[in-house]
C-alpha cells in the first residue's frame, strides 16, 4: 500500500509515550485506519508524515485483519480514542488539546476529561478555524503551545490534515510528544455518538458511523475500502509467489 504500519499493541505505544515523556525525547504519532492509508497513496503530504511518524498504529480493524493475512500477530487495533484514555490513566504528563468542532464543544469536552480522568492534567486547548491557517495565527499557536508547557499534544482535526500538521510543526513545538486522534474529541466531548463495543469487537463500527454521516462517509469508505482490499489481496499473492519460488 506504500505505508509501513507499527505491528504494536497498546500497552508497548503507551509505554513509548511514556518514555518519551520522561527522557523529553520528541516523537510524533499516526493513528491510521484502512482510508488513511489508501488517502496517502494520492497525497504526498501525508505519506511524508506517515514515513516521519516514530509510530503508525493500526488503527481500524481492516487494517488488523490484513497485517493477519500478511502473517503478522496482531491480536488487536490501536484506535486512537482508546490510546488517548489509557495514556490519560496511565501517563503522568501535562497535556494540550488542539482541535474540537468549535469552542463550545473544546469546553465540552475537557469538563468530560476531567470526570473521566480526574489525575490528568490538561492546561490548556484551543479550537481552530475550519479553514487554513495564515503564517501568523501559526505563529501564535505554537507559542501558545509551547508557553502552557505541555509534554503531550493530542490532536483531533481529522486525517489527513492532523498527520500534516503535526509533522510541519514537529520541529517547532516543545512538546516531547505528538499524537493524531481523529474523531476522539468528538466521542469525549459526547458531540458524536460511539459505536457500542460489541461492534467494535465485531468489526462493525464502520457501519455504525456510516449510518450516522452516510453521505461524507459513504464517499470515504467507497473510494478508500475496495482499493485498500484490493492493495492488500495483490501484496498477498506477490508474497506467495515470492515465498514458493525460493523454496523451488
Amino acid at each position: 500500500i506504500g505505508t509501513s504500519v507499527s505491528i504494536t499493541d497498546y500497552d508497548e505505544v503507551v509505554e513509548v509515550v511514556s518514555d518519551a515523556v520522561e527522557g523529553n525525547r520528541q516523537i510524533f504519532i499516526c493513528c491510521a485506519p484502512a482510508s488513511s492509508l489508501i488517502f496517502a497513496r494520492d497525497d504526498t503530504q501525508l505519506a511524508r508524515a506517515f514515513a516521519a511518524a516514530d509510530v503508525v498504529t493500526p488503527d481500524g480493524m481492516g487494517v488488523v485483519h490484513a497485517a493477519r493475512l500478511l502473517g503478522e500477530h496482531l491480536d488487536d487495533r490501536v484506535y486512537g480514542p482508546d490510546l488517548m484514555a489509557l495514556t490519560l490513566e496511565q501517563v503522568d504528563a501535562t497535556h494540550f488539546l488542539y482541535g474540537g468542532y468549535d469552542d463550545a464543544a473544546l469546553a465540552l469536552l475537557r469538563r468530560s476529561l476531567a470526570e473521566r480522568f480526574p489525575a490528568a492534567k490538561v492546561v490548556d486547548a484551543h479550537s481552530p478555524p475550519h479553514r487554513e491557517l495564515d503564517a501568523a495565527e501559526i505563529g501564535e499557536i505554537v507559542a501558545r503551545i509551547n508557553a502552557s508547557g505541555a509534554e503531550i499534544v493530542w490532536v483531533g482535526i481529522g486525517s489527513p490534515k492532523q498527520e500534516v500538521w503535526m509533522h510541519q510543526l514537529r520541529s517547532r513545538l516543545d512538546a516531547p510528544v505528538l499524537v493524531g486522534v481523529g474523531a476522539a474529541f468528538d466521542f469525549f466531548s459526547g458531540r458524536v455518538s460511539q459505536a457500542p463495543r460489541w461492534m467494535q469487537r465485531a468489526s462493525l463500527e464502520w457501519l455504525y458511523r456510516l449510518l450516522q454521516d452516510p453521505l461524507r462517509l459513504g464517499r470515504r469508505y467507497l473510494s478508500t475500502l475496495p482499493r485498500f482490499a484490493t492493495l492488500v489481496l495483490a501484496q498477498r499473492l506477490r508474497e506467495r509467489r515470492t515465498s514458493g519460488a525460493k523454496s523451488s
